[in-house]
């Protein structure tokens, strides 16, 4: 008889140290997936390096230290509003320096020796810095001490400004797409650059050696106010042959492929519509689209080309196809 209950209670320490296993498992994967879904920003391997591996940027380095415009400070990883300027102080330390988070948005965890207290982004739990106490600074008698690289800063002037889209197209060389767009009413900014390879920071020359996979493309910033998306797309169509498959013109090769990079479900939606059209009208569209990926600007003597030349583009001219 004495057996028989031992045996059950055997059973209960199992049944017990199971479900609380099966717990923390399911919890990890709550949180794994949690994260998934926010972290969509890429991230530099400098930005994964602070962010993703806890690690600490150079005291006196960071681009936040001693910038005291008022705004707000929103995690690099998933873009969560963390500080605003009017909880900084200088410290001294090297680092930036809050005395009060946004309520909600950092964590507070024990470091594994106990010492400190790592301060993460609740929304993405990217790494952040640490958080100390009794120091004197403020009235508050906190400082949380964070990397410039785990944020970005949005000024205010910029919070009250038009909302500007970004548009993303690759047809040929950069040079000549650019041309077209950089003084096109509605048009804010442009830059050339290389996108979709896999390779951090890529070089012209390497992009030209076909090593880094990436393509010449134009990133366009625009006033949605002024002009629209489509407006923007049908110009990509007319200024290029979205019929030729191995690239622009003389220039062959997978660098100069006609591309269209979307950044949400309306841009991909309007392209799809634009192609149809195209194709409606006998054009064997060749162009393709991507779901957006880290765009690397281009050295600088490659921006505004032909402005700066005095030049004109030697394979893009405007064909009316709408």
């Amino acid at each position: 008889m004495r057996t028989k209950n031992y045996l059950f209670l055997l059973v209960l320490v199992f049944m017990s140290f199971s479900f609380t296993a099966c717990s923390q498992n399911a919890e990890k994967t709550k949180s794994t997936t949690k994260n998934a879904k926010v972290m969509k920003k890429q991230l530099t391997k400098e930005e994964e390096r602070v962010i993703l591996f806890k690690g600490t940027e150079m005291p006196f380095t960071g681009a936040y230290t001693d910038n005291f415009e008022e705004g707000t400070y929103v995690c690099k990883q998933c873009g969560s509003e963390l500080y605003t300027s009017t909880s900084k102080f200088h410290s001294g330390c090297g680092w930036p320096s809050f005395d009060q988070e946004i309520p909600g948005r950092v964590k507070k965890l024990l470091d594994a020796d106990g010492r400190r207290t790592e301060i993460v982004c609740a929304t993405c739990d990217g790494h952040l810095g640490h958080v100390f106490y009794g120091e004197g600074f403020t009235a508050k008698d906190t400082r949380h001490c964070v990397n410039s690289i785990s944020m970005e800063f949005i000024p205010k002037k910029a919070e009250k400004q038009q909302t500007t889209e970004i548009a993303i197209f690759a047809g040929g060389c950069f040079w000549g797409v650019e041309y077209y767009f950089q003084h096109l009413p509605g048009v804010i900014k442009t830059a050339v650059g290389y996108i979709g390879g896999h390779k951090d920071n890529p070089t012209y020359r390497e992009v030209c050696n076909h090593t880094t996979g990436h393509i010449e493309a134009l990133q366009v910033e625009f006033d949605p106010t002024k002009v629209s998306y489509e407006s923007l797309a049908k110009l990509f169509f007319e200024i290029h042959d979205p019929t030729q498959a191995n690239g622009q013109g003389n220039d062959i090769g997978e660098q100069y492929l006609s591309v269209v990079f979307y950044q949400n479900d309306t841009q991909k939606e309007i392209t799809e519509k634009l192609i149809q059209q195209l194709k409606q009208k006998g054009y064997k569209v060749a162009t393709t689209l991507r779901e957006t990926s880290k765009f690397w600007p281009a050295e600088q003597y490659h921006q505004q080309y032909y402005e700066k030349s005095g030049g004109v583009p030697y394979c893009h001219a405007r064909v009316k196809r709408f």
